[in-house]
């Protein structure tokens, strides 16, 4: 399977499970390929609005040019949304970052495995359905 059919894939796998948690969700077809900022999924329930931008990777780690993360950070804060980096290393469940989370390395934003389970929560996490709330 190519990189963007992985891509797809994994997006399509956040919207069923969002969807199947009560949740509504959608991929925003071509985010990343025209002018305006989109991210990949947006998802919402009655108190909250997320803007997703997910990637999938075979490393350990994983880099965001300052202008994805910029446009993230003004979608989200126009739509009204919290703003998510949703990251699924090679072999790990997703984990998801706030921008704030990412590390600055001087030229680009990136996160490791170690850096995503250290300060990233889980699909479950991200939507409040931890084994607490269950």
């Amino acid at each position: 399977m190519n990189t963007k059919a992985k891509g797809t894939a994994g997006e399509r796998e956040l919207i069923h499970f969002l969807n199947d948690n009560g949740w509504s969700a959608i991929r925003s077809a071509g985010s990343g390929s025209m002018k305006y900022p989109s991210p990949d999924i947006l998802a919402g329930n009655a108190i909250r609005r997320l803007a997703i931008e997910c990637k999938i990777t075979k490393d350990k780690n994983k880099y965001f040019a300052p202008d994805e993360v910029e446009q993230l950070r003004t979608f989200s804060r126009n739509f009204g949304a919290e703003a998510w980096i949703g990251i699924k290393f090679a072999g790990e469940e997703w984990y998801f970052l706030m921008l704030e989370d990412l590390e600055n390395t001087g030229v680009n934003f990136g996160a490791s495995v170690e850096l995503a389970k250290r300060r990233g929560l889980t699909k479950e996490e991200l939507i409040g359905k931890d084994e607490g709330n269950i």
